[in-house]
């Protein structure tokens, strides 16, 4: 009964992967009034929308700061008054904000101003991304209440055709001749069908969803776009799920997975994990749902703050892998987590997490419970699929206390809802409840209808059934193809080993004298000698690389076990860095010089850390983050720490010195450093990464970020390691408003 509330919730909150870019820097832009108008209307854009090529997401601000958004977009409408262009992104950003607020029918009006105003342009790329505008808010109004609305999925489909047909018209010139087609063109084409492989997968077509995903699979490769290839695999991957083809969906799953893998994108690589792990769910393999969906929340976690969102889905996926185990205890611990993380950052979805602990208590017995977190529930969600399957749990609670009147009420609630499951639980509950009071002929009307509808879910569940056998049928098959495999492989070499042996007997027989053979042996000998030693120098090559790469513990469980543990350490310093104004001052650099300027800080950096013994975790753009007390915990690692990024400050502050007297350009940079507990360990199987996740690492990023240039920030939890130390001095500040923390104490410390 839950799966539909699953479904709904990742539709919303999924997007594609892209890298946030430095908001801060086009805020700037935007601030600044010297700027030419078009400049400053381009950078707002950007903004808003998180970054480029994001014409179809937008910026955590919709969701967490609604009233400041309103307020962006109207002074972006007032400004572009007289630049079309300008104007249509302003009048889509509106749109898109009253789709927000879910708004729709005011949203699909500023989408149709949008496409007014491109058409009026003749610019084929403006007109075709308001097509899809409009497209994807049809389908996103359709689904808006849990339950499909044609009317909607009909006008969504329309604007989707009408784009690819204007995408096709433009690929052929005046003499009718195919030409190559726009990058830009192709790209909304793409998402096009994408918009299409959407509703059908909305409407259970998934033979068509596939095809539409397959073309945006073939769009995405002609303009080489990496980013737009792993979603459409990834969408490819939920068509043949959905159809329970498992082994296929495992394929591109896996195939968008290595592609997110290849790039370093977590955000992606948290998705296809996900995926991954609720299929493992569906087919009852729950250790390896666990262990997916585990890396799923790492991943997405290590993907940053502007991902945070994005955590909600996975907390409901490791919900319903509990839940499915009837671990109802453990799945109340995420229920919990999700609406924490929901009040904090999408209070839209914290009803949904009171319809789950309803459902939670009451398999557990706790009715009192289930009726508390049930009506809570229902506060926000007055209508639709959700609304009925909260009135279902509260009348089960009620029936479950001998309150078979109030029990009725509720259960007739959802005794109409489109979903079978969600009906039949319904109707159990309403004929229990008639059967109490001695309603006969109710009960027994209740009854039939019951009986009916369970017979159309056994069938259902006898399909599902075939499809697990199938699924076991095909991975035995291809565990039977490795082993025949593996057994052609043995056999081949044994045979090249016997003809080898064979060979080797007939030389020796035919050894003419002793000394031949005493200097054919002497030289093989220093044959050997001079290979071992060539072998060794590339041994110590390779360790030395590795050891570049990896903690020197880690590399060796590496090297002993292939592979290595993820470790929780409780008390870690981690530190980061990043550079002032890096946009603007990178702009009057070349790309050798630009390159060559970050790598000289950087290598400054690293000798730093290795003085204090601080693991320097990874480089991000120009951010630079490392830790103290890892991979071998120390008792004086916050200290280490500390006295690392003060001499960092000092390298830059005399390099901008050096630089400034010879008229160059040169960075300014902030440093934040928090203590705290992480979990630590190696990043996937190809191209061998140590990272570290946790809160701890999200509050370092916000102590660079809050900080000062030129000055060490540290948090409330650094000082107290540190404050008994005459080495250092401290200097308090008046408490800092962190997003997604609240008010945080800091200090200067030097």
């Amino acid at each position: 009964m839950k799966k539909q509330i699953y479904a709904f919730i990742f539709f919303l909150l999924t997007t594609s992967s892209y890298s946030q870019v430095n908001l801060d820097s086009l805020m700037g832009i935007w601030n600044d009034k010297t700027k030419a108008d078009t400049s400053r209307l381009n950078a707002m854009d950007i903004f808003l929308h998180g970054g480029p090529n994001r014409e179809f997401q937008g910026n955590d601000l919709f969701i967490t700061n609604l009233d400041s958004t309103l307020i962006l977009i109207k002074q972006m409408q007032t400004l572009a008054k007289g630049y079309p262009r300008q104007e249509l992104k302003a009048v889509r950003l509106n749109g898109a904000y009253f789709q927000t607020i879910q708004n729709f029918p005011e949203a699909m009006n500023f989408y149709g101003q949008a496409l007014k105003i491109a058409k009026e342009t003749k610019d084929p790329r403006l007109i075709m991304l308001s097509l899809v505008t409009l497209g994807n808010g049809e389908f996103a109004w359709g689904v808006s209440t849990g339950i499909p609305d044609s009317s909607n999925f009909v006008q969504a489909e329309k604007y989707f055709l009408e784009a690819l047909n204007l995408m096709e018209l433009q690929s052929i010139n005046s003499n009718e001749v195919a030409t190559k087609r726009d990058a830009q063109l192709t790209r909304y084409g793409a998402y096009a069908y994408k918009g299409l492989g959407l509703l059908s997968e909305a409407v259970q077509n998934f033979p068509n969803a596939r095809g539409h995903y397959e073309n945006s699979i073939l769009l995405a490769t002609e303009i080489e776009d990496v980013d737009l290839l792993e979603e459409a695999l990834g969408r490819l991957g939920m068509a043949f799920d959905a159809e329970r083809n498992y082994p296929a969906a495992i394929r591109f799953y896996t195939k968008s997975l290595h592609l997110a893998e290849q790039k370093g994108d977590n955000h992606w690589i948290a998705h296809n994990l996900q995926s991954l792990g609720e299929l493992y769910t569906r087919v009852g393999e729950y250790s390896k749902a666990e262990d997916y969906l585990a890396r799923a929340l790492a991943s997405m976690q290590a993907a940053g703050a502007f991902f945070k969102r994005e955590q909600l889905p996975i907390f409901l996926s490791l919900h319903n892998c509990y839940s499915e185990q009837k671990n109802y205890t453990k799945a109340l611990e995420y229920d919990s987590i999700f609406i924490k993380m929901a009040r904090e950052i999408f209070p839209p979805f914290v009803g949904i997490g009171y319809a789950l602990l309803a459902s939670d208590y009451y398999e557990l017995g706790d009715y009192t419970k289930a009726l508390e977190y049930g009506f809570l529930g229902l506060k926000t969600n007055e209508t639709g699929y959700l609304h009925n399957f909260i009135s279902v749990q509260i009348g089960n609670a009620y029936r479950k206390q001998g309150q078979y009147i109030k029990a009725i009420t509720w259960c007739e609630k959802a005794n109409t809802d489109p979903n079978i499951e969600l009906q039949k639980d319904a109707c159990e509950c309403l004929y229990e409840s008639h059967k109490a009071l001695k309603h006969g002929n109710e009960a027994l009307a209740f009854h039939e209808k019951f009986l009916l509808l369970n017979d159309s879910l056994n069938t259902q569940e006898l399909s599902k059934n075939l499809q697990q056998m199938e699924f076991a049928k095909q991975v035995l098959t291809d565990s039977i193809a490795q082993v025949e495999k593996e057994r052609l492989v043995e056999e081949t070499h044994i045979e090249e080993i016997r003809q080898s042996t064979q060979t080797r007997n007939i030389l020796i027989g035919l050894g003419i004298v002793v000394l031949l053979f005493s200097v054919g042996l002497w030289s093989r000998l220093r044959y050997i000698r001079k290979s071992k030693a060539v072998l060794q120098v590339e041994k110590d090559r390779s360790e030395n690389l590795l050891l570049n790469i990896l903690p020197a513990e880690i590399a060796e469980e590496l090297k002993a076990t292939g592979r290595a543990e993820a470790r929780d350490f409780d008390k870690v310093s981690i530190l980061f860095t990043d550079f002032k104004e890096f946009t603007q001052t990178s702009a009057k650099l070349t790309a050798k010089e630009l390159v060559g300027e970050i790598n000289f800080c950087f290598e400054a950096f690293d000798k730093i850390c290795g003085k204090y013994n601080v693991e320097k975790i990874k480089t991000i753009g120009d951010a630079y983050m490392a830790a103290g007390g890892l991979p071998v915990p120390t008792h004086d690692s916050a200290k280490n720490t500390v006295l690392a990024v003060l001499e960092m400050q000092r390298f830059i502050a005399d390099r901008k010195a050096a630089q400034d007297a010879m008229g160059k350009p040169a960075f300014e940079m902030r440093v934040g450093v928090h203590t705290g507990p992480v979990v630590a360990g190696i990043v996937g199987v190809k191209k061998f990464q140590y990272d570290i996740w946790g809160d701890t690492v999200n509050t370092a990023s916000r102590m660079e970020s809050n900080g000062e240039v030129g000055r060490v920030n540290i948090s409330q939890s650094t000082y107290e390691e540190l404050k008994d130390n005459s080495n250092f001095t401290f200097e308090k500040r008046e408490k800092v408003h962190v997003k997604g923390k609240g008010e945080m104490e800091m200090y200067f410390v030097s």
